[in-house]
């Protein structure tokens, strides 16, 4: 506060202002007053600041409860006063009190990532751990139930105990001399007591018996035995006039058949030409006979197998029945004289072509979801099936022995492609990955994970080779190369169609100049190779279109195949 001031000051003609109380006798000069001072100069200023008695609230700095960094350090007077302000009355007791959460107050806690994962693998391996929650009486506790961890002075974790598991107890066999050409194992050799031929011991046979017994009391059927196979041959006709099957090409059609070359220019189909009927549930796969592509085969839902026509007349030849319950797959060998079919009875079934006989069943009591012979002409009496628990394995159809296991997928395989001029073959699985296999080399030499990806349950490799066209369950068809690299294609992405859900195959026109896909309406699509760009697409069937398939030897003739039990061919 400013105290008044009284002056009162004369001027003279020049405007100079002097005080009363300042005036002094002119003749002295020490006291002599400046003319030059202004009024300003001549104001004193007295401050009377406020002062606050010690010990009230008002010389405390407050916190905000909002406040995370102080800059300064308060005392502890200060640091846990109580809250100001009126408290509210309609707060009980239990939500009036402190806490930074819904159950009340909690403080962060540090645990090392070697403690927390020396414990946890402890607990993994023994069954106990160290109870990580701080007691009041400061005793230590252990977590797990097992008798080792009862005595809590005695517990170790598995970094300080010597203990061995029960599987580190396996041995390996081992033989890594390179020069013993046929006992060489290397990194890849099994243990000293495992089984690679899936059969049953005696006491699991025993077992199996009991309660196949037990079914059998119940009037179940005994499903583990395969039912009795047959085939009807439905055209009278069996051979021509010179004593060919029909499996013998056609030559009266129009088209070389047996020649090696596609045809120069590919066109869309327009019309539908013929139906194939004769399957009372949907289908599931369809192929064409190899190199001729003159003979369609079928497999379907309804237990059966057939197989038809392409040319002439287009009838139905043959029917297979020999699977319990719905085919799965099916597959032909180089020659066409024999063809694989797998089924959800967990069976896998040679067959006959011309007779319609069984040579020989195969099974890993697990369903076989895909089937394959190798390709390569000196390998033609193996095949490799996609199981559901996961394994890829491989069968000898001379002795019926399994005589490889591939196992490293973690889902079941859905689809198996070779490549590579057969050295190689690419696995598909319901773990969103995709593996590449070196023939008779249980270790898969490529594999390819993104978090991007889907499922893709079908691959269709491209005529030159080159490429592999994945269906994936994101609604797109992506492009990998079969080459080298495995590497996948971002250019060539193919959408447009909704396949989510359904294993719609896919098939490339032979001159590689169209991609075709069904999808889950029951349309068939067609895409330009090129630039992508869908070229068609058109209601095929009134389930789902679950297979195309683009004739080897015709420019615009398409077959597709849909769950509501028909065939349609399409030019």
């Amino acid at each position: 506060m400013l105290s008044l001031l009284q002056y009162s000051g004369s001027s003279d003609e020049d405007g100079d202002t002097s005080l009363n109380t300042a005036k002094k006798s002119t003749s002295d000069p020490e006291t002599k007053i400046n003319p030059k001072y202004s009024f300003k100069s001549q104001l004193a200023v007295c401050a009377a600041p406020e002062v606050v008695p010690t010990g009230l609230d008002a010389d405390q700095m407050h916190i905000n409860l909002d406040t995370t960094e102080l800059s300064y350090n308060p005392k502890f007077d200060v640091l846990f006063a109580p809250i100001l302000g009126p408290v509210n009355p309609f707060k009980t007791q239990q939500q009036s009190v402190d806490r930074n959460m819904l159950s009340g107050h909690i403080e962060q806690a540090h645990v090392s990532e070697f403690q927390f994962e020396n414990q946890r693998r402890t607990f993994t391996s023994y069954g106990y751990a160290l109870d990580p929650s701080i007691t009041n009486d400061g005793q230590i506790k252990v977590v797990g139930s097992t008798e080792e961890g009862k005595d809590v002075d005695s517990v170790k974790t598995v970094f300080e105990t010597s203990k061995i598991r029960p599987l580190d107890k396996r041995k390996r066999k081992k033989n890594d001399d390179p020069g013993d050409v046929d006992g060489f194992l290397g990194p890849w050799g099994g243990f000293v007591d495992e089984q690679k031929v899936a059969k049953p011991t005696e006491e699991e046979q025993a077992e199996l018996d009991e309660i196949t017994s037990k079914k059998n009391k119940k009037g179940k059927p005994n499903e583990d035995k395969p039912i009795e196979e047959k085939s009807v041959l439905h055209i009278k006709d069996a051979v021509d006039y010179q004593g060919r099957s029909f499996l013998h090409a056609p030559q009266d059609v129009g088209v070389n058949l047996r020649s090696d070359s596609p045809p120069e220019k590919c066109f869309l189909p327009k019309s539908h030409i013929h139906t194939w009927t004769g399957h009372s549930k949907g289908i599931a796969a369809i192929r064409l006979f190899p190199r001729t592509g003159h003979l369609l085969l079928s497999a379907g839902m309804d237990c059966r197998i057939k197989i038809w026509e392409v040319y002439n007349e287009r009838r139905c030849i043959r029917t297979y029945y020999g699977h319990r319950q719905a085919v799965r797959d099916i597959n032909f060998n180089n020659s066409g004289k024999q063809f694989l079919s797998a089924g959800y009875d967990r069976y896998i079934k040679l067959w006959d072509t011309e007779t319609g006989q069984v040579v020989s069943r195969f099974t890993s009591r697990k369903i076989p979801y895909c089937v394959k012979f190798n390709p390569d002409k000196n390998k033609q009496h193996l095949f490799v099936a996609g199981t559901s628990d996961k394994k890829i394995i491989c069968w000898d159809t001379r002795s019926g022995d399994i005589v490889q296991e591939y196992d490293r997928h973690l889902g079941a395989v859905n689809s198996i492609t070779f490549v590579d001029e057969n050295r190689r073959f690419v696995t598909t699985s319901d773990d969103k990955s995709l593996r590449v296999w070196e023939w008779d080399i249980p270790v898969d030499m490529k594999y390819i994970a993104d978090p991007t990806m889907h499922s893709m349950p079908s691959v269709t490799p491209a005529p030159n080779g080159k490429w592999l066209a994945c269906q994936s369950m994101d609604n797109k068809i992506v492009i990998f190369s079969a080459m080298n690299r495995f590497k996948i294609n971002r250019k060539k992405t193919f959408t447009g169609h909704m396949v989510a859900g359904y294993a719609c195959s896919l098939d490339f026109s032979p001159d590689m100049s169209y991609i075709t896909s069904g999808d889950a309406d029951g349309k068939v699509y067609i895409w330009d190779w090129k630039s992508t760009k869908l070229f068609k697409k058109w209601k095929a069937h009134d389930n789902v279109c679950i297979g195309v398939l683009w004739h080897p030897h015709e420019p615009s003739k398409l077959i597709s195949a849909g769950w509501d039990g028909l065939i349609k061919y399409w030019d």
